[in-house]
């Protein structure tokens, strides 16, 4: 049996529930907003203790990394997303999380099959992309610049 692609869209949008945008933006912008103010209170707390500003820029983002990878660890985090959308996606929270989620998937695969080879899977062409595209910027400003 063939199906129309209008009809597999009438069925898609029949299973599918509508999503309230307007609510969705709020919670999204809100627990974004959560994270990002957490960060400053990490930096505003760090500079107070008199840490160097280079410090300061270190920690910040390793502490959000491993807040979010411990809340993805003990299964909150995963709670918080579903309200929040996007809100915790777009942060580097939502980094921490693409990676300890599918490592903690395949666990039970054991730690070199498992955990190590299905680890990156989300976050690995990030890495990978991220890494070639600094290179290259690397290279164009060593010839050009230097």
């Amino acid at each position: 049996m063939a199906i129309s692609k209008k009809d597999y869209g009438d069925m898609a949008k029949k299973a599918s529930p509508p999503s309230n945008k307007l609510k969705n933006g709020f919670f999204a912008f809100t627990i974004g907003g959560l994270v990002c103010t957490l960060g400053e209170g990490v930096s505003m707390l760090c500079e107070k203790y008199g840490m160097s500003p280079d410090d300061v820029k270190l920690l910040v983002p390793v502490s959000l990394i491993v807040l979010s990878a411990v809340l993805t660890g003990l299964g909150v985090f995963d709670n918080v997303a579903v309200v929040a959308g996007a809100g915790t996606i777009v942060p580097i929270t939502g980094f921490a999380n693409s990676i300890v989620s599918p490592a903690l998937e395949f666990k039970s695969e054991g730690r070199i099959l498992g955990t190590g080879a299905n680890m990156f899977k989300i976050a690995g062409p990030v890495l990978v992309y991220g890494t070639l595209a600094a290179v290259i910027y690397g290279v164009i400003y060593y010839l050009f610049l230097k």
